[in-house]
């Protein structure tokens, strides 16, 4: 009876209910298709040429090794935590997407909600900004807002600051020939027409969510500020050559990551608390040495570049950066120079929002094949990860129309060992 009234009084935890942690904002760079921790944050030097793959290594700033193809990131390891001993799940594209966005593998009984749409939901915006921002849409996502109200979704900018040309966000302005004055018109008439449906609708959610989608769209039109910081305007050459602006791609590869984190910086520095941004096509079945050569460069001089100038902005210990991908890659080469998928051990970075640095945490064993020591399951990433917002994991929401408490995170714990 006691946990019944408990409920009845909080029928799902509201903004405020959690303070804010070390870190007060999140940027997540996804690496979608599993990107191999061999060739990136775990070579293997020492094992049989099949295993160790075609690359060298970099000797970073802490005595440690990352792949040749992280050079700039090798130069600033002293700011990064590198987790060596994640362990999945499911070795599956989306089924293992969704588990890491939401902390549940998927069912067909409950839809669980990304990690942006819980952090909108329990800490709300902030200056005026979308608390959750997608760049440069959601498509590589698995998962949405699940039991919770849509209004807590990501905020797509539908545009790609790093496609060439000028960038610019979708319906960010208003149309050519309308005034301010027409746009408020316009407002109060919807207004009057929505209340109008409403008095007469009996479910009202879906004309309450949509009445939060116009607020916000209406304060972000009318804001400088928010226009601004959904832009590049303003940013010195030698910013954006830190982000690596000059590193051309391939023809026909992926759009450039270093203007997505530049404007991801832009955004968390106005006020957004949780920008996920992706990048690249990582599912390296064949030649993978093509796959890494082509896209390596670019993520190396973008990650470095975020990493540097986040601490240069003193922006750092109160921003948490992770790098994941949803499993890593097989310790043998296959047959194709390629490897394939593998959850049972791979490697995930994080820096700043209070976390240690310059840590190697965990080891996997010899050929990557499984954690050797301190093995971090994926529920305990995520655990940690809310721990430093504020948030803990093992408490609960409501579905179901506020009839079934769900926890946050089903079974993680915090790896104090990475915490500073």
């Amino acid at each position: 009876m006691a946990d019944l009234l408990r409920w009845e009084a909080r029928a799902a935890i509201e903004p405020g209910f959690f303070k804010e942690g070390k870190a007060k904002s999140i940027i997540h760079l996804h690496l979608p298709g599993g990107m191999a921790q061999q060739e990136s944050w775990d070579p293997k030097p020492e094992a049989p040429a099949e295993y160790r793959g075609a690359f060298e290594v970099a000797k970073t700033n802490t005595g440690e090794i990352f792949s040749e193809n992280l050079p700039r990131l090798a130069k600033v390891a002293d700011k990064i935590t590198v987790v060596r001993s994640v362990v999945g799940k499911i070795p599956d594209h989306q089924q293992a997407t969704y588990h890491l966005f939401t902390g549940y593998i998927p069912t067909t009984v409950i839809d669980y909600p990304q990690m942006g749409a819980v952090v909108s939901h329990l800490f709300g915006s902030r200056r005026q900004m979308p608390p959750y921002v997608a760049i440069p849409n959601s498509n590589g996502f698995a998962g949405g807002t699940g039991f919770l109200s849509s209004k807590y979704g990501a905020f797509q900018l539908n545009a790609d600051p790093g496609g060439g040309g000028e960038f610019k966000v979708r319906d960010f302005s208003l149309p050519d020939g309308m005034s301010l004055e027409q746009f408020d018109r316009r407002k109060s008439a919807r207004e009057i027409v929505e209340s109008t449906l409403r008095a007469l609708e009996a479910d009202t959610d879906k004309l309450n969510t949509m009445d939060e989608f116009y607020r916000s769209a209406y304060t972000l039109l009318t804001s400088d500020a928010a226009r601004n910081a959904f832009s590049l305007n303003g940013e010195t050459d030698a910013m954006r050559d830190l982000y690596g602006r000059d590193y051309k791609l391939k023809q026909n590869a992926p759009a450039a990551v270093g203007e997505r984190l530049l404007l991801a910086r832009r955004l968390v520095e106005a006020g957004v608390r949780f920008v996920t941004v992706t990048y690249g096509s990582w599912d390296s079945h064949v030649d993978i040495k093509g796959t890494c050569t082509e896209q390596m460069p670019a993520l190396d001089h973008a990650i470095s570049g975020l990493v540097t100038d986040l601490d240069q902005r003193g922006l750092l210990d109160s921003t948490l950066v992770m790098v994941t991908s949803e499993f890593g890659r097989t310790p043998k080469v296959n047959t194709s120079n390629g490897r394939d998928h593998w959850a049972r051990v791979y490697s995930m970075m994080l820096a700043g929002g209070g976390i240690t640095r310059g840590q190697i945490y965990g080891a996997s064993d010899a050929t990557s094949a499984e954690p050797a020591r301190d093995e971090v399951k994926l529920e305990d990433f995520l655990c940690t990860a809310y721990h430093q917002l504020g948030i803990d994991s093992n408490e609960e929401l409501m579905a179901f129309g506020g009839t079934r408490p769900i926890e946050i995170v089903k079974g993680g714990n915090v790896v104090q060992k990475i915490v500073a």
